[in-house]
C-alpha cells in the first residue's frame, strides 16, 4: 500500500494530469482526514479555494495537500508518543486504554472517527484550518481549559438537530456533539443541506468563479 507521502508527492507533480493529482489528494484523505473524508475534502475545497474547473488553479491542490500534511505531522507526533506509552503500559500489564482517551480514538461512528455529524452532514465541520483543529484538540487532551465548543471554539448556544431517535444538541457552528450521546444510542443526523459525495467531489457547492453557493459552509471565511 502506498503511503500518504507518496500521494502527497503526486499532488505536487505538475507533470501528471490534473485529474490524477486530484485523485492523489483523495487518496491522502483516506490516510488522514480529521473531519472524516467527505467533510475534510469539503473543508479543503473552501480553505484551499479549489475551483470547480481544476485546471483554472492547479496550485489549489498543493495548498490543500500541504494544509492536510501540516495537520498530519502534528497528529503523528502525538500519536507516536501515545503508541510508545501504550507499548510500555502493555508490557507492564496495563491493557485498558487510560482516560482521557486521545481525541483521535473517539467518535460516534467508530473508535477512530470524528463525530457522527460530520459524516451525516459534511457541510457541518469546524471552520478552523486543519492544523489549528489538531492543536486545539491536543491542547484539550493536555488539560487546557479552552472556551466554547471542543472542536471549533464557538461559544454560541447549541442547536437541536433531528435524528432517527428524536433530537440532540449540537454545536450551532460546526455540528459537534458529545460522544457518545448521553442516551448511549447512535443517532443518524438529518443534514441541513443534503448533498451526496459525488456532488461534494465535483464541488457543486462552489460557484463557477469559486465562492460557495447557497448556504455558506463552514470554512467559507478561510
Amino acid at each position: 500500500m502506498t503511503s500518504f507521502l507518496t500521494h502527497r508527492a503526486r499532488v505536487h507533480d505538475a507533470r501528471l494530469p490534473i485529474y490524477r493529482r486530484h485523485s492523489a489528494l483523495r487518496t491522502c484523505l483516506t490516510r488522514f482526514a480529521p473531519y472524516g473524508l467527505r467533510a475534510t475534502y469539503h473543508h479543503l475545497t473552501l480553505s484551499a479555494r479549489i475551483p470547480r474547473r481544476l485546471e483554472d488553479d492547479p496550485a489549489a491542490l498543493v495548498r490543500a495537500v500541504e494544509e492536510l500534511h501540516e495537520a498530519r505531522e502534528l497528529w503523528r507526533t502525538r500519536a507516536d508518543e501515545f503508541e510508545a506509552r501504550r507499548r510500555a503500559q502493555k508490557w507492564a500489564g496495563r491493557r485498558a486504554v487510560p482516560e482521557p482517551r486521545p481525541w483521535w480514538l473517539r467518535g460516534w461512528v467508530r473508535e477512530d472517527g470524528p463525530p457522527r455529524a460530520w459524516y451525516d452532514d459534511p457541510n457541518r465541520h469546524p471552520s478552523l484550518r486543519l492544523p489549528d483543529y489538531v492543536r486545539r484538540r491536543n491542547a484539550l487532551l493536555d488539560g487546557a481549559e479552552l472556551p466554547g465548543c471542543p472542536a471549533c471554539g464557538d461559544e454560541g448556544p447549541p442547536e437541536l438537530q433531528s435524528t432517527g431517535h428524536g433530537r440532540v444538541e449540537l454545536c450551532g457552528r460546526c455540528g459537534w456533539a458529545p460522544s457518545p450521546c448521553p442516551c448511549e444510542r447512535e443517532h443518524r443526523l438529518v443534514p441541513v443541506a443534503p448533498r451526496g459525495w459525488s456532488e461534494i467531489w465535483r464541488r457543486t457547492h462552489l460557484g463557477d468563479d469559486g465562492p460557495p453557493t447557497g448556504r455558506p459552509g463552514p470554512g467559507a471565511e478561510s
